[in-house]
């Protein structure tokens, strides 16, 4: 990874890789029975691991420090993302057990998502002895907020070091609370739903009080809606044929963690709006193919 401040951009990315199973089916199976899938596409997944993927292929330097483990399954997700040019700092690397694996079933008429994994329930993650120069040498790091021990030792890193900070707020987890105070940038789903918020604009207020400058909550198909120190906004969604959902969260914050590092600059309102829309424009093209790697060939 190259330092801060040259061309080439560096993120670290924290958090879970998994080996992803992926089937196109026309609907999801009934109880007891079986079906042919349309399509198959086997890779490494993740929030983490598919945002440094995305990250990575849009000219960033990435680097994922995540649990993956020496097992035949962990070895064939860890040489797909260095295939992509991801570093894999793999944190579990003498561990014999198979790594978490998702199974996941695509609609194919609606590009909606079954999922079921373990995630990273099989891992606890202490700090490594590189981390701070690691942190040292990126411009961001972006957190899913798996592996929270590691994370929050991660972003007390970044911080010190004055490196922005992006959280991946899929779902409420146990140690968001502690994460945030670390966190500069958080772009949550619309599933993220901290204790007592219930609204869009109640998660907003939430954030803001636990010390989160910028924050964005995505939708789907509808505008993301953002809030900063001064004022608030929408960002439009590209309006696209979708044909797989998977991932594209994880691509829109890949891609906005290349925007903002890329940026070179304090956030501003004007930038944050531009790196929203930048990322929703990557996701939007990542939900027109299915599987998570089509629309980087595209």
């Amino acid at each position: 990874m190259e330092p801060a401040g040259t061309e080439r951009p560096g993120g670290l990315f924290v958090g879970l890789c998994t080996l992803d199973v992926i089937q196109l089916v026309d609907r999801v199976p009934a109880a007891d029975e079986k079906l042919t899938a349309r399509e198959q596409v086997v890779a490494a997944g993740g929030p983490a691991a598919n945002a440094a993927a995305a990250f990575g292929h849009l000219g960033g330097a990435a680097r994922l420090l995540t649990a993956v483990g020496s097992h035949p399954l962990g070895r064939a997700a860890t040489t797909d993302l260095e295939r992509l040019g991801v570093t894999v700092t793999d944190l579990a690397a003498g561990s014999p057990e198979p790594p978490a694996v998702s199974s996941i079933l695509v609609t194919a008429s609606s590009g909606e998502r079954a999922v079921a994994s373990t995630n990273a329930t099989g891992h606890r993650l202490t700090p490594p002895g590189g981390l701070h120069a690691w942190v040292a040498a990126c411009d961001i790091v972006e957190f899913d907020g798996h592996h929270m021990e590691l994370a929050l030792a991660t972003a007390r890193a970044a911080r010190a070091a004055g490196r922005t900070t992006l959280l991946d707020a899929g779902s409420w987890k146990d140690g968001t609370e502690d994460l945030l105070p670390f966190i500069d940038v958080v772009v949550c789903s619309a599933d993220f739903h901290p204790p007592g918020a219930d609204t869009v604009a109640d998660t907003l207020r939430f954030l803001r009080r636990h010390g989160v400058a910028w924050s964005a909550v995505s939708r789907g198909g509808r505008p993301i809606v953002w809030s900063g120190p001064d004022r608030g906004g929408t960002v439009e969604v590209p309006a696209v044929r979708v044909a797989d959902t998977l991932g594209a969260g994880d691509v829109l914050h890949g891609a906005l963690a290349h925007h903002l590092a890329a940026g070179g600059r304090r956030v501003t309102p004007e930038a944050f709006t531009e790196a929203l829309h930048g990322a929703a424009s990557v996701a939007a093209r990542a939900c027109a193919s299915f599987g998570t790697r089509a629309w980087m060939r595209e």
